[in-house]
């Protein structure tokens, strides 16, 4: 896509922004000539954007450290006590064997891979500490579903662990949340356990990466496609429980060169009446020695799109599902100045509003992942050299000045970057996906003038060409992770 075509410049402060010359003209008072035909709708877009940069003029000096801050125990305290979600590895064992594994062939930066079994008394120690800070003081997230969630490995071949912790919770008292019950599975048990997970309104998200195949890298461990059982065993849910499939089934794929946005889209929709989740397939612990195995079977998900024969209405249906669409919702979000998350957000003076560098989510945010080895970490993208606390037998261990000032020895490392970074504030770089953390770590999404500027004027001239994007946006904007 050309942005410079059919757009002129206009200059609105100290930014350079596109838009139709004869927009342009107008906003200028120049006289237009009889030839030349002024578009309503253009003209109001063109003032809206006007209005916003003199408003708010996405001005950076070249010194941001004015808006960072330090990380403190007690803000990570907090966290816990208003943790959204637990997640557990249930096992590392699975009963397919994916090509792009995260835990596969082209990794090595993850913990070996030994069938082990979470240990239940684990689970149960860490859910009796989770338990007593909901229900302190400073939860202040009251009303609040909080989620326990099981992830694998493939979950469902522990499932003796599963029923354990929903009878546990269910035993449990919270004073202040409600509790929910999730899961992520390939979808080859679970017409096996479907009564059950039904019982206790689990919210499940299959795995699924369209057609047969598009699903052949998903394989058993004879390298058989699973494709025909896990589809039919969505089609018996689909058919014998609608009510439970409608509001409780989703699906995620991951895109690769077998497949394809839009054939991942068409499949899932037709089949299904789903929109799924797409995403990559992992970037981060590739093996030096399987870098052109890696590189033949990525796919670049907005490529993808764009070479899609319907790309207008898979780009209209998926919406914030789309990483391009969600990064102009992010910019609108920081920069507008008038978007908030929660009420309190109301309150807080935002001119002077301080802030972690870097885009990486504060420990225990939104979840705690408790790995098969008892390993805590932040989630399950997050390696586990980098744990922030560990499940034992003589109980959970986690020491929130010794994470605080882990976290802002990383920030540290990268103030020079983020300091002068004009991406600053819209940044989603997690640290952990940095390489040499430990030493001289480079963020490769460092952004200077320029590049900044560019990125302003590419998302200003999608939104002149997706008419119904800025309206959706602010309708409809929620941020999920």
């Amino acid at each position: 896509m050309d942005i410079n075509d059919g757009h002129d410049f206009l200059i609105i402060g100290d930014n350079v922004v596109y838009c139709n010359p004869i927009v342009k003209k107008a906003l200028s008072d120049e006289i237009l000539s009889e030839s030349e035909f002024l578009d309503e709708e253009d003209v109001a877009h063109a003032l809206e954007k006007a209005r916003f940069f003199k408003q708010h003029g996405l001005k950076h000096s070249l010194d941001n450290s004015k808006m960072f801050t330090r990380m403190k125990p007690i803000e990570i305290e907090r966290n816990i006590a208003n943790l959204p979600q637990i997640t557990f590895e249930v096992t590392d064992s699975c009963n397919l064997k994916c090509k792009y594994c995260s835990f596969g062939e082209f990794y090595d930066e993850h913990d070996t891979r030994t069938n082990q079994m979470l240990d239940e008394k684990k689970a149960f120690l860490l859910l009796d500490y989770l338990i007593d800070k909901w229900n302190s003081p400073l939860n202040t997230s009251h009303g609040r579903d909080v989620y326990v969630s099981f992830y694998g490995g493939e979950p469902l071949l522990n499932m003796d662990f599963i029923k354990q912790i929903v009878a546990f919770m269910k035993r449990s008292t919270l004073l202040y949340n409600k509790v929910r019950f999730s899961m992520t599975t390939n979808g080859l048990l679970i017409k096996k356990y479907l009564p059950f997970l039904i019982e206790n309104d689990f919210r499940i998200l299959i795995s699924i990466d369209g057609n047969s195949e598009g699903h052949s890298y998903r394989v058993d461990h004879s390298g058989k496609n699973s494709f025909d059982r896990v589809f039919k065993n969505i089609q018996y849910i689909q058919k014998t429980y609608p009510e439970f499939f409608e509001a409780n089934v989703n699906f995620n794929a991951v895109l690769h060169n077998r497949n394809s946005v839009e054939s991942i889209y068409q499949f899932i929709k037709t089949e299904f009446g789903k929109i799924p989740s797409i995403a990559e397939v992992n970037n981060t612990g590739i093996r030096r020695d399987k870098w052109d195995d890696y590189f033949k079977t990525y796919r670049n998900t907005r490529e993808s799109l764009y070479q899609a024969e319907d790309y207008s209405i898979i780009q209209q249906n998926m919406f914030l599902k789309l990483g391009e669409v969600r990064d102009i919702g992010l910019f609108l979000f920081k920069h507008s100045g008038n978007m908030f998350q929660v009420y309190n957000d109301l309150f807080v003076d935002l001119d002077n509003f301080k802030r972690f560098p870097t885009g990486t989510c504060e420990p225990f945010g939104k979840k705690m992942f408790l790995s098969v080895n008892g390993r805590i970490l932040p989630c399950e993208r997050v390696e586990h050299k980098y744990d922030l606390g560990v499940v034992d037998e003589t109980g959970v261990l986690i020491d929130c000045k010794k994470i605080a000032d882990a976290y802002n020895q990383h920030f540290d490392k990268l103030s020079n970057q983020c300091n002068n970074c004009y991406n600053a504030e819209v940044c989603e770089q997690c640290i952990f996906h940095l390489k040499n953390l430990n030493n001289n770590p480079v963020c490769q999404g460092h952004i200077n003038q320029a590049g900044f500027q560019y990125g302003v004027n590419y998302r200003m001239h999608y939104l002149a060409e997706h008419k119904g994007v800025y309206s959706k946006l602010i309708n409809e904007l929620i941020f999920q992770d």
